[in-house]
């Protein structure tokens, strides 16, 4: 990653970032109000925290293999050093728990669990949605179904394996996706490739989002696409995060919102 794009591109999202009294969209103001901004706090936050602290003391390691943007090979991990680099912040996941209990979507997908937090939040927001998560490495996912026993959360289904393997396989067995978090590789070309895969399963309803959007020259550039597609009528920009909706009854828009 560049370590100037970042600062650079922070100034510039400072700039053209407006707060609820800007937005003049009445659906774009009810999506700031209830998602961005709101500090409720729901009872399933504090026991993911809680997940996340013990994950953070725990001196276990396994085997992390890596097919993203980031692609080292098989490398031995600790679970705390996975947990502190890779994982979803609290402010984020809590903003993901808020966009679900917004959409209210029944089939989601994750692209990139790692120990799966933002699996939990995602889950816990939509409990009588179904969670299909995909994940690279064998024994990140095994750690994530395991902690997914602990909190509870019945609702989500684990697929493993590279995303060129198993990606097919979930796109044929669902009809229409209503939610779909892409987190799992960083590259402009496939962050492009799974969008467009996905596209045609979109339902009414469908949000996409785009984690770390500014991650990289590519993921940007990737995300400049997005925004463009004729398909995409509202897309919210808030720096880290990118969000899709696909409302029909919309006039086309982009927002920069602060987060």
């Amino acid at each position: 990653m560049n370590k100037n794009f970042l600062p650079a591109h922070f100034a510039k999202y400072l700039f053209k970032a407006k707060g609820l009294h800007g937005t003049h969209s009445a659906f774009v103001y009810e999506f700031y109000e209830k998602v961005v901004s709101s500090r409720h706090k729901y009872y399933d936050f504090a026991p993911i925290e809680h997940l996340r602290k013990m994950l953070l003391r725990s001196a276990e390691s396994i085997e992390v293999v890596d097919f993203g943007a980031g692609n080292q090979g098989n490398k031995i991990r600790k679970i705390k050093d996975i947990a502190r680099s890779s994982s979803v912040s609290p402010k984020k996941g809590r903003l993901l728990f808020r966009l679900v209990n917004f959409v209210q979507p029944q089939l989601i997908v994750e692209m990139g669990t790692s120990l799966g937090l933002s699996t939990l939040y995602q889950a816990k927001a939509g409990p009588d949605a179904t969670l299909i998560t995909m994940e690279g490495s064998p024994q990140t996912a095994a750690k994530a179904v395991k902690n997914f026993e602990l909190l509870k959360a019945s609702n989500i289904r684990m697929v493993t394996g590279d995303f060129k393997s198993t990606l097919p396989g979930v796109l044929t067995s669902t009809d229409k996706v209503d939610y779909v978090f892409f987190d799992g590789n960083h590259r402009k070309e496939a962050t492009l490739k799974y969008f467009n895969a996905f596209l045609p399963k979109i339902s009414d309803k469908a949000v996409f989002v785009f984690d770390d959007i500014r991650w990289s020259q590519g993921m940007y550039e990737a995300w400049s696409e997005v925004i463009k597609d004729e398909r995409a009528t509202v897309t919210i920009d808030l720096f880290n995060l990118g969000i899709v909706f696909f409302r029909k009854e919309q006039v086309k828009e982009h927002f920069v919102l602060r987060f």
